[in-house]
């Protein structure tokens, strides 16, 4: 159904949780934080087609709806994809079946687009559990790209120092130092993933597309210059997504990964990228948004912390060309990001927020989960399973998952802990 939010409705479905909390990545003035300053607005229906016609079963969503909002999204927001590219060459730079004192197994590939090794390249870090005496394995796997290099995943000094790209602009990547090596550690929890029997598949999105505005030349855009001509540019996260989906294409010839139970996952922007690589490549069984906010869960519609204008100014390359028209202008966009999540649907989503990020709308994020509900009950009978915003640290889970933590924006040990139990209940282990 078409939804309409009132500041009364919206208060509501607050319960008890205050939602002017100042978000953690920033206080920026001009920014609304007050929940009483966010506008009435009307939600486009998932369900209801552009000529007005009411999606009513399982057959219409897939055939015309589905098809219908995913190039809407594509025009307006992410721009266009261009067509897979094969993968070249997968050299294996390093295979440790031993990793960790025997708790896990270590492989590291490279994957190039062009059969001179030449071009871009991508760097796989896969962390397994062991192999026993009984060859368990092949593993479920949670995919997901890094902000730093994959050797700050985890301290381990064996993992390969990646190159990354200097963020300010430089047009070479720099090699960083010793001292980043577990840098990240915090945010991935090895140890505690693979005891649980899963994988961990990661990725420096700085080897996809750097991620500063080059002018779309460097990266895999490198690889199809013809899709910057167009007002749906293919644009930064467009391009993370797009490699998210190659990735697959490797991980469905790794013999350590169940490739049918592949969740992928990601935190902040790369969250908008996790949202956006499962709606466009349904091989990824679950999707998991970790504070993804502006262009992630969050509606655009609430203008509440980061809005359209801001992040379109900040980051001109993560949205195309065609978003910017909707700069303090949301309420004209044909879509909004209940229907990014809807697109993901049948296939489990879960989508995590914290209590002081208030930056990344958490209210907002719910409320996107609200709104792609409907779709979810039409086609699996099953999705959110509250209308009301869960208290902190008290997640639900359905088909749709949701939780607001303690804390900013960052991912933390209790999250992985509600992503690895909502991956137990929806990615069974094989008997």
């Amino acid at each position: 159904m078409q939804a309409t939010f009132r500041k009364s409705s919206i208060a509501a479905l607050a319960g008890t949780f205050l939602c002017c909390v100042i978000g953690s990545v920033g206080l920026a003035k001009g920014f609304n934080y007050d929940e009483a300053e966010v506008p009435e607005y009307t939600l486009p229906d998932p369900l209801k087609m552009e000529d007005g016609t009411k999606v009513a079963d399982a057959d219409s969503w897939r055939t015309k709806r589905r098809p219908e909002v995913l190039q809407l999204m594509k025009q307006h927001v992410f721009g266009a994809m261009p067509p897979a590219k094969e993968i070249a060459q997968a050299d294996v730079a390093a295979f440790d079946q031993k990793w960790l004192d025997g708790k896990g197994m270590r492989k590291e590939v490279t994957l190039y687009f062009n059969a001179d090794r030449t071009g871009p390249k991508i760097n796989v870090l896969i962390l397994t559990p062991p192999k026993d005496a009984d060859g368990n394995g092949p593993f479920p796997a949670f995919l997901g790209y890094n902000f730093q290099g994959n050797h700050t995943v985890h301290a381990d000094k064996d993992i390969r120092i990646s190159e990354v790209w200097d963020r300010k602009g430089g047009n070479n990547p720099l090699v960083p130092f010793e001292s980043t090596r577990g840098a990240g550690a915090s945010r991935w929890q090895v140890e505690k993933i693979l005891s649980r029997g899963y994988a961990l598949v990661a990725v420096y999105y700085g080897d996809v597309d750097p991620d500063f505005h080059d002018g779309f030349k460097n990266g895999v855009h490198s690889l199809y210059p013809e899709y910057q001509k167009r007002d749906d540019n293919w644009t930064s996260i467009g391009a993370w997504a797009w490699g998210l989906s190659r990735v697959m294409d490797y991980l469905e010839t790794e013999k350590l990964i169940d490739a049918e139970r592949v969740a992928v996952i990601g935190h902040s922007r790369l969250g908008k990228t996790s949202l956006w690589a499962g709606a466009n490549d349904e091989r990824f069984a679950m999707v998991i948004s970790n504070n993804s906010g502006c262009g992630g869960a969050a509606l655009a519609r609430r203008r509440f912390g980061e809005t359209v204008a801001r992040i379109n100014k900040v980051f001109p390359h993560w949205f195309c060309t065609k978003h910017k028209e909707y700069n303090d202008n949301e309420d004209a966009m044909p879509v909004d990001h209940h229907q990014l999540i809807s697109l993901i649907a049948p296939r489990p989503v879960y989508v995590a927020s914290a209590e002081k990020d208030g930056w990344a709308d958490p209210r907002g994020e719910f409320l996107s989960c609200v709104g792609a509900d409907p779709v979810y009950r039409l086609l699996a009978g099953d999705g959110l399973p509250s209308q009301q915003w869960p208290k902190v640290n008290e997640p639900v889970q359905g088909l749709i998952g949701y939780h607001v933590r303690t804390g900013g924006h960052d991912v933390k040990a209790f999250d992985w802990e509600q992503y690895l139990d909502f991956a137990d209940r929806h990615l069974p282990k094989k008997p």
